[in-house]
């Protein structure tokens, strides 16, 4: 079953977009909410359209050129609620003495989700932790940072400390009252002059805690810094940003630029991720590249539509060329190299 109506807070944030699936750990959100019974969804389930019948001859072209998409991290529903809850309790009791080792728990959650997947990318059209934003937002952006720095070449031990840094990089907004924080309208000068100092505020509540080392609070106080000095809360600029923080930086815009918001629709991945490649002056360009090659938006054997009018089977992805991979026409058996083949230059995916 689907949702049919928006679940939204007091303030009118959306918590839960109308059209989401009624999975377990969804209904035991809502119940917990106090929601005994919501509108659903008749007739289909599931909007997509059934996967047209392919011809034997193009069947066999797809299996010929099929290569296999990089393992990505998965997170069971058990792992996900657990995850959740752990993230609501810390931004709730940021004095709590128990503060860290909670955080270690999440951590090694997905880390070891990670691990046992030996993953190396992350479906970014499936990421999906929580329906509450701010939660969904800081695990989301803490698993796009570890599969980021594990591409980028970084330690396991480096790995883990970002993945905590992105949990906590919004932890500072818990110090933020809540009718700014959570207005649904524009915010004034001053709210978002107050807003702005979540960064510090994050900062100063790791400042002195067992175990958190350096580089995941400056991960937390550097995460709105750009490259070009225009950011906050220091106008810091090129190396004078921590590698963990500018890793922090194309996750989080990401995933802000993606989310829905009371006060804003959500970008397209497409789109969202086109922004991020046109952001040369703020964000660092090898980490830009390794989120780039650590993110699928069409996953191999995923049906696509072509400018051309052809719809088509994915059947490879280029590192790189994540907007462009290699796909089969279901009726034509064409395959399109959209990334290296000059005679595919005019079409795209629409």
């Amino acid at each position: 079953m689907r949702i049919d109506q928006a679940i939204v807070d007091r303030s009118g944030r959306v918590l839960i977009a109308r059209g989401a699936p009624l999975d377990d750990y969804l209904i035991d959100s809502l119940m917990k909410m106090g929601i005994m019974g919501v509108y659903i969804r008749e007739g289909e389930e599931d909007p997509k359209e059934e996967e047209p019948k392919v011809p034997e001859a193009v069947q066999k072209t797809i299996e010929k050129e099929k290569k296999p998409d990089p393992a990505k991290v998965k997170l069971s529903e058990s792992v996900k609620k657990r995850v959740s809850e752990g993230i609501q309790y810390l931004y709730s009791n940021t004095d709590s003495e128990d503060f860290t080792d909670t955080t270690n728990h999440i951590t090694e959650d997905l880390m070891r989700a990670i691990d046992d997947n030996q993953a190396i990318a992350v479906d970014i059209s499936t990421l999906k932790i929580s329906d509450e934003y701010t939660f969904k937002h800081s695990v989301d952006v803490a698993t796009m940072a570890m599969i980021v720095a594990k591409k980028y070449g970084l330690s396991d031990k480096e790995v883990y400390d970002i993945g905590i840094s992105g949990l906590l990089h919004d932890v500072g907004k818990s110090k933020i009252p809540n009718e700014v924080l959570n207005k649904a309208g524009k915010l004034t000068d001053e709210e978002f002059a107050l807003m702005k100092k979540h960064s510090v505020l994050g900062y100063g509540i790791l400042k002195g805690k067992d175990e958190i080392t350096e580089p995941i609070s400056l991960g937390v106080l550097q995460h709105h810094e750009k490259l070009n000095g225009k950011g906050y809360p220091m106008g810091a600029a090129k190396n004078q940003i921590h590698l963990f923080a500018k890793i922090l930086t194309v996750a989080d815009i990401y995933d802000a630029l993606v989310t829905e918001r009371v006060y804003k629709k959500a970008f397209s991945q497409r789109d969202a991720l086109e922004m991020i490649m046109s952001m040369t002056e703020e964000l660092d360009i090898d980490v830009m590249r390794s989120f780039m090659d650590s993110v699928i938006l069409y996953p191999v054997d995923c049906i696509v539509e072509l400018s051309n009018g052809e719809k088509a089977k994915v059947v490879a992805n280029k590192p790189g060329n994540i907007l462009r991979p290699t796909v089969v026409g279901l009726k034509s058996g064409k395959v399109y190299n959209l990334a290296d083949d000059l005679g595919c230059a005019s079409i795209v995916i629409k």
